[in-house]
């Protein structure tokens, strides 16, 4: 089982969280894009951007924040993270 945690903060004060679990035979990448993309339908966010400091992050720690510039909306929150919880 893959599972995906992604939290919105504002002010040091976590906003929202949601789990994102996927039982799919894809690779990791197309795991880790999906559930993203499943975040941002909950949440009612546009699909961030990767920077390369987004993916550096994501390789070292399973975890990375999308902040304002990586979304071509304004935000009413500080940043999106996610980080992987489990994995197969």
């Amino acid at each position: 089982m893959f599972r995906l945690w992604a939290r919105t903060w504002k002010d040091n004060h976590m906003l929202q969280d949601t789990v994102i679990c996927d039982d799919t035979d894809d690779t990791r990448t197309h795991k880790v894009f999906n559930a993203l993309e499943a975040v941002c339908y909950e949440f009612d966010l546009g699909k961030p951007i990767w920077l390369d400091s987004n993916i550096r992050d994501f390789r070292l720690h399973d975890k990375t924040r999308f902040g304002q510039d990586c979304f071509i909306e304004a935000l009413d929150f500080d940043y999106l993270e996610i980080q992987v919880i489990e994995e197969d």
